[in-house]
């Protein structure tokens, strides 16, 4: 994943459940660095954290929003450039890395569905809050 976000060139969407990988923040903080544009929509369990990456993008000025409409908004996706779109059960925590049984999805060249997940994204981030962290 840091490899592909490592490959932006212009902008990064991101919807997470749970938000927790030191080096997947630190890569979207790099990337916006590099001039990416980058949003992120997270789960309203990163407002109650004590501290979280979610915390650490919004610090580094990457708009950040939290879904709160949903039991659980329990999106685990990202997309590059409009054109790439990785998904799949892995949450972005350290565990997801080190722990657990995931898996990842890298889908390139199929615009049709990049556009659908673009659609659900800007669905999502149209209802959710602004957050600028703790």
């Amino acid at each position: 994943m840091v490899n592909e976000i490592n490959s932006a060139k212009n902008e990064i969407l991101v919807q997470a459940y749970s938000f927790t990988s030191k080096p997947i923040a630190k890569a979207l903080v790099d990337a916006r660095k590099r001039g990416i544009k980058i949003e992120v929509v997270l789960d309203k369990s990163q407002r109650r954290e004590k501290y979280t990456s979610a915390d650490f993008v919004a610090h580094a000025g990457i708009p950040t929003y939290i879904d709160d409409k949903h039991a659980i908004a329990h999106n685990k996706i990202m997309i590059i450039d409009r054109s790439t779109l990785i998904t799949g059960s892995f949450n972005f925590t350290k565990a997801a890395e080190e722990k657990n049984a995931e898996n990842l999805l890298v889908i390139e060249g199929n615009k049709p569905l990049v556009d659908r997940y673009i659609r659900n994204f800007e669905e999502h981030r149209g209802h959710s809050e602004g957050y600028r962290g703790k």
